[in-house]
């Protein structure tokens, strides 16, 4: 054996054995939950209907999609949901209008037409709300109104931890969680990590609080430097991945426990969330052979049957 046969088959071992722990199931089997792990558009190059056979083929239980106010795209967004058998979640946000009083319009109305469209109920909504630089009050709005809408709708509307964002940050968040009860999170700390340098261990309450308020999830895995690895499946991330996995078992517990659905997004995105080689900007990992691989082994880990 040579020294590149020895480095390729040592990698390949070590990789086998970080990833694994996380591939067994930790709930007891119940076939009365309901688990749906939905793929991402973000940074697919092809057209909706191959999007949608390829996570198909792959395995996920459907999309998470942003909302289109272009009735073309809807129509193939629906056609290709309907013929490939999907389901979706809608992401609504608003992006380039800064002004308030615009940006809040401009977001009502989204919300409104993802709500109340009715060829096919989503599992939920994600919103992309508000922005850092906003007030409490006029946040707040943003969460007032989806809070109607999903009452009216009776549709699960999340608000995700998301820089730039309301949520932009663990003690921001804390602020809102604490004064409107029925707020609802879309957990994805990898954000979090960002904007705190950390893995968060510092912030113990924050998190439980976040945690125990969080109906969706978003499975991208964060450091301290930033908000994605370049793969999590290399060694060296091994502490960012459990700390993860530790977060979304939480919220995974809870979600059976309300008898609510489970429904997680693979999220790891392209360049340049993806790091590139310098002046080539080749990605140093495949986007969708990671997201392929984390809907693989959370399938496994929260296992119903």
């Amino acid at each position: 054996m040579n020294r590149r046969q020895f480095i390729t088959v040592s990698s390949a071992a070590m990789l086998t054995s970080v990833l694994e722990s996380y591939a067994a199931p930790i709930f007891p089997r119940s076939p009365a939950r309901t688990v749906k792990i939905l793929g991402t558009s973000w940074g697919y190059a092809q057209d909706i209907d191959q999007f949608c056979a390829d996570i198909k083929a792959a395995g996920y239980d459907g999309a998470e999609l942003g909302w289109t106010d272009d009735p073309a795209e809807q129509d193939k967004m629906f056609a290709a949901l309907k013929k490939h058998g999907l389901d979706v979640g809608f992401l609504v946000g608003v992006w380039g209008v800064n002004d308030y009083k615009e940006h809040l319009a401009i977001f009502k109305k989204k919300v409104e037409a993802a709500a109340s469209q009715t060829r096919q109920k989503p599992l939920y909504i994600n919103c992309h709300s508000g922005k850092d630089f906003y007030d409490f009050e006029q946040n707040k709005a943003f969460i007032d109104f989806t809070l109607e809408i999903a009452r009216r709708s009776g549709i699960r509307i999340c608000h995700e931890t998301h820089r730039s964002r309301i949520m932009y940050s663990a003690p921001v968040t804390r602020q809102y969680l604490e004064k409107i009860p029925d707020l609802r999170l879309t957990m994805d700390f990898s954000h979090w990590c960002c904007v705190h340098e950390s893995l968060l261990e510092d912030q113990p309450e924050n998190i439980a609080l976040a945690i125990q308020r969080s109906s969706h999830i978003h499975a991208r895995v964060g450091h301290a430097e930033g908000p994605q690895v370049n793969d999590p499946r290399a060694p060296e991330w091994e502490k960012a991945l459990e700390t993860h996995f530790g977060w979304w078992d939480q919220v995974a517990a809870l979600q059976f426990e309300r008898q609510e659905p489970l429904t997680i997004l693979t999220e790891f995105g392209p360049p340049d969330y993806l790091p590139t080689l310098p002046y080539t900007r080749q990605p140093i990992a495949d986007q969708w052979d990671i997201n392929v691989h984390m809907l693989q082994v959370l399938r496994k880990r929260y296992a119903l049957q």
